[in-house]
């Protein structure tokens, strides 16, 4: 079985690293993606300084399938992403016809040279319908350059889908420990997953200071068989300790 495509996402914005914005872009990619099947390997965040931006966008897409960008697209002088992504794949930047005439329709009178600039796309990008202000991002090889705003990024994706081959999605389960902890269980769970290699099990503690707390433990995978099997051997184990795992 070929093995499923990988993706990076790229967070662009000085706002992001000042605190000042909390990102939920790299959320909604990811679970984006995960339905797709596939699997987003890495997420990083830089400022708006054109050599970080060039040097991260360049060394992901060396890696991986799949490069989604966000942030720096928009009509003030710090939106350089495009700048960037032109300058990393080596070509110029161009007033994008189409994109050009999609702000006309959307400004009028009021498309003023600070407007004008996201009409600009490097050379041999393809746009990206933007259903919420119109203004679009594009993609560029295996690159896809989207808004910043969580809204305008999420609604653009219905447009990404369909550039995307979906692969096998993964299946996953959750066994929820109540007033047990990871330690107590750790040697079941880290035996199983010697036992299953392929696939992912992890543990997420919840409630810690509060009343009620304990741990859940995941266990995910392509292979939905193998799945269900890993959480029978898993549940096999707690309940040979005395810990009662609820599925959730």
């Amino acid at each position: 079985m070929s093995q499923p495509a990988t993706a990076a996402v790229l967070i662009i914005g000085d706002e992001i690293l000042s605190g000042r914005t909390a990102d939920t872009n790299i959320v909604s990619l990811a679970r984006f993606l995960t339905a797709l099947g596939i699997d987003l390997k890495e997420a990083r965040v830089v400022g708006d300084d054109p050599a970080a931006i060039i040097g991260a966008l360049n060394a992901l897409r060396a890696v991986h399938d799949h490069v989604f960008t966000t942030g720096g697209i928009g009509p003030t002088h710090d939106d350089i992403t495009a700048d960037c992504v032109a300058e990393a794949f080596g070509v110029a930047l161009r007033e994008h016809t189409e994109a050009l005439a999609i702000l006309e329709r959307r400004y009028g009178d009021e498309l003023n040279a600070a407007r004008r600039r996201m009409a600009r796309v490097p050379e041999g990008g393809k746009l990206i319908t933007n259903p919420v202000t119109d203004a679009p991002g594009f993609q560029i090889g295996n690159v896809f350059v989207l808004a910043g705003v969580p809204k305008i990024m999420t609604a653009m994706l219905d447009d990404v889908a369909t550039r995307l081959t979906p692969g096998r999605v993964v299946a996953a389960r959750t066994l929820r420990i109540t007033g047990v902890g990871e330690g107590t269980v750790a040697e079941a769970l880290a035996e199983v997953a010697r036992a299953w290699r392929q696939l992912s099990l992890g543990s997420y503690p919840f409630g810690l200071g509060t009343g009620e707390f304990g741990t859940q433990l995941v266990v995910r995978g392509r292979d939905r068989a193998a799945v269900d099997a890993a959480v029978a051997e898993l549940a096999e184990a707690l309940a040979a300790q005395g810990v009662e795992a609820v599925e959730v």
